[in-house]
């Protein structure tokens, strides 16, 4: 008799304590926001709205996009970082400001592998480098002669921790070349075609029409295969050098983002990125996306912190 009793007891206070709880709200019952680390315009941007658009339709839910530039990316990456980990507030990060940028400015405040929840892999342009069409380097061979020769005095990239100039270090690194960085902001490729600047490393996009048009000339690109649009351009790879690189773009979240919600935003997004108009513009921008789950964007992470640290180190000391 005793222990029925008990039992119903217990059960009492099981049901009181449910009622009491508040339900949780289903994920998303409200818009969720994508901080994009650079400036709207630019390639993290374009790509942060066209994944939006699609993510509101499948979510139900308004997706919006805000632009927190600073710091190279640090800004954006460190807000997200402190966000509350409700799948409310999501990073378009990636290499340049997550794990370039704090090596840029020395103490970020986050940790690219510990304060994030890596969610999906967007894909990223590749990098090429071009010189004038008036120049006597021919091949990416005349260019490692020119610089051992220190007959190549610099090259322009745009800005300090692209992966533009990081490229070029990783080369300069190897050969044991003294380059002298130029970074731009704008008008790099008219100084270059008038020939104030013997060498520029740029993304591929930002460089294509030049290089169509004959303004410039393509000598390597960091792409896995010849690009079909310039086929006559070789591969940094095919060259012998273990340099297939891109400007590539991540979603990420604050650490402790419930798995179920870092799933279901993974999934979208590779989905997203195989929509044909959406594929479409991926082979335009020479994007390479990767439908890697979110423990292997992690494991992404780390390898590229691995691989990219010492040369941006290395690189920093020369400015």
């Amino acid at each position: 008799m005793k222990r029925g009793i008990w039992r119903c007891g217990v059960l009492f206070l099981a049901t009181l304590f449910a009622l009491a709880t508040p339900a949780r709200a289903e994920w998303p019952d409200k818009p969720i926001r994508i901080i994009v680390s650079f400036a709207a315009g630019g390639a993290a941007d374009i790509w942060a709205r066209i994944i939006a658009d699609h993510l509101s339709s499948a979510l139900k839910q308004s997706v919006v996009v805000e632009n927190r530039g600073g710091g190279g990316g640090v800004v954006a990456a460190t807000q997200v970082a402190r966000a509350e980990p409700d799948g409310y507030t999501i990073l378009m990060g990636g290499l340049a400001s997550q794990i370039l940028a704090p090596v840029i400015a020395g103490n970020a405040g986050f940790d690219a592998l510990r304060d994030f929840s890596h969610i999906a892999y967007v894909g990223g342009p590749p990098i090429v480098l071009v010189v004038p069409p008036a120049s006597e380097l021919r091949s990416f061979g005349d260019l490692i002669a020119a610089a051992k020769a220190d007959k190549l005095s610099g090259y322009a990239s745009s800005g300090v921790g692209t992966v533009g100039h990081m490229v070029v270090e990783s080369i300069a690194r190897r050969h044991d070349l003294k380059l002298t960085h130029i970074p731009y902001n704008t008008a790099a490729f008219a100084d270059i075609i008038a020939g104030r600047v013997p060498m520029g490393s740029f993304t591929w996009g930002a460089a294509l029409g030049q290089v169509q048009g004959g303004t410039l000339r393509a000598l390597a690109v960091t792409t896995e295969a010849r690009r079909p649009e310039a086929p006559t351009v070789p591969t940094l790879k095919e060259l012998g050098y273990d340099l297939a690189a891109s400007t590539w773009f991540s979603f990420s979240g604050p650490k402790g983002l419930p798995k179920e919600i870092v799933q279901r935003l993974n999934q979208e997004t590779i989905r997203i990125l195989e929509l044909p108009e959406v594929k479409k513009r991926v082979i335009q921008d020479a994007f390479d996306p990767k439908p890697l789950s979110p423990e292997q964007v992690g494991a992404f992470f780390e390898a590229e912190i691995a691989r990219w640290t010492p040369v941006a180190q290395a690189a920093m000391k020369k400015q």
